[in-house]
């Protein structure tokens, strides 16, 4: 039924699911009902690499696979040789502020940047360490020096220069400081000056508070702060290229946190930023850029706080007014992600089951029937059609698994028929009416 699970992707779908997040890898082995989307994504990506950039808006109700969404698309992304960053806004992070909530957000998506050989983030000081590699190689060849030598002290000059002059030619601002950034990580690299090396990715990383802090460890005046850390973001975009790679990606997930911040004008100048950074997508201003947003339904169309509360990104970002459930434009910025139905949900256990039995090296007596009977118990409770989640049908799931694991003499139908639904959907509106406008 799946072939080529490698155990650590088991072992992550399992833990992850059972606790109710999406897992950081393996999610193409349970990806079902989303081709359509898929195929998309797939399209977009080859426009990305073709020196595009795209920004798609993934619409959906609490529980209906935003954030799974998100994770497969990376690892599609990965297979076509992208470099990815997730990140999730929460109050303490936004796309604009000026007290350090942009640095923060900024952070978190230089913390988790992935390749397809690092899947689970961190992968900066990799792709660092060959970019300056490969600037080693050009270097050499390009001053006929023996790639045995060229290490030496005597080149070193040359190659800080290659450093810099590489840095200059792809970036547009902020180039010079972020080249002396770069130099002074490849010499605590190539001298194995580990402090060096981790302040300046600690710089890279906007992780320095204070100008006076990075000019006493890296002698850099600049700082990556609330006002240039999306230039940063481009910078990296362009090295990524440089590198090799086909773009880069940022996913961005809970975006009802911007929808919740209670001061209009911060949240407008929030969505100015998004309009910001769409314009500059489709206008063609930055190449080789693919940013995704996540939210809910009311993040995007509501008119008192959602992003269709500023004309300009209402007018962007309303539905071809063609579509329908039946008929469906995939190419559009905004993608509403419709529910599973029973029979993908049906595909989705099965494929879960042989995860789990794989897994913990098992094999679980829990036959289709089993699954058929589960599923009845569950969409046949009272409010299930209203406040059941895809999340909660699989958490049940594998926690019914996990006792007959641990307990094989359990009474199946017993466990089926305990099962309750519950609510558990944040009240969205509850939460705006506590929340004073200002």
């Amino acid at each position: 039924m799946i072939s080529n699970i490698k155990p650590k992707e088991a072992t992550s779908i399992i833990n992850s699911l059972t606790g109710g997040v999406v897992p950081k890898i393996g999610v193409q082995h349970i990806a079902v009902g989303r081709s359509e989307e898929v195929n998309a994504a797939i399209t977009s990506l080859e426009e990305v690499k073709n020196g595009h950039s795209i920004v798609k808006f993934w619409i959906g109700d609490f529980g209906s696979g935003k954030s799974f969404m998100l994770h497969l698309l990376n690892t599609v992304a990965m297979k076509q040789k992208f470099v990815v960053a997730n990140a999730d806004f929460t109050p303490d992070n936004r796309l604009y502020s000026n007290d350090g909530k942009s640095v923060i957000l900024y952070s978190a998506i230089m913390d988790n940047i992935a390749i397809q050989t690092k899947p689970e983030g961190g992968a900066l000081p990799i792709l660092l360490e060959k970019w300056i590699e490969q600037v080693i190689s050009r270097t050499a060849e390009e001053n006929k020096i023996l790639l045995t030598d060229i290490r030496s002290e005597q080149y070193r000059d040359l190659i800080r220069n290659s450093i810099m002059r590489t840095v200059n030619e792809i970036t547009e601002v902020g180039g010079f400081d972020f080249g002396s950034v770069i130099v002074k990580y490849y010499d605590g690299y190539i001298n194995n000056d580990e402090l060096l090396r981790r302040n300046a990715l600690k710089w890279l990383k906007g992780e320095y508070a204070t100008k006076t802090e990075a000019r006493q460890d890296l002698g850099i005046r600049e700082i990556i702060n609330d006002s240039n850390y999306y230039d940063m973001l481009k910078n990296f975009c362009k090295l990524f290229v440089n590198m090799g790679y086909s773009g880069f990606m940022i996913n961005l997930d809970e975006a009802i946190n911007l929808y919740k911040i209670s001061t209009s004008a911060v949240r407008e100048k929030n969505f100015e930023k998004i309009l910001s950074i769409y314009n500059d997508c489709f206008q063609g201003k930055v190449s080789n850029l693919f940013i995704n947003f996540a939210g809910t339904k009311d993040f995007l169309e509501n008119e008192r706080r959602g992003l269709f509360s500023y004309k300009a990104l209402k007018s962007r970002l309303e539905s071809n007014k063609f579509e329908s459930l039946e008929i469906r434009d995939y190419a559009q910025p905004v993608i509403k992600l419709q529910p599973l139905d029973h029979n993908e949900i049906f595909v989705l256990l099965k494929k879960l089951k042989f995860i789990f039995n794989f897994n913990y090296k098992t094999e679980l007596n829990v036959s289709d029937d089993d699954i058929s009977v589960f599923m009845e118990e569950m969409f046949n409770k009272p409010g299930a059609s209203e406040f059941l989640t895809p999340r909660e049908v699989i958490r049940d799931f594998l926690n019914i698994l996990n006792i007959i694991r641990q307990n094989p003499d359990v009474d199946k139908k017993r466990l089926f028929g305990e099962i309750e639904i519950s609510d558990e959907r944040p009240n969205d509106l509850a939460i705006l009416d506590s929340i004073e406008e200002l």
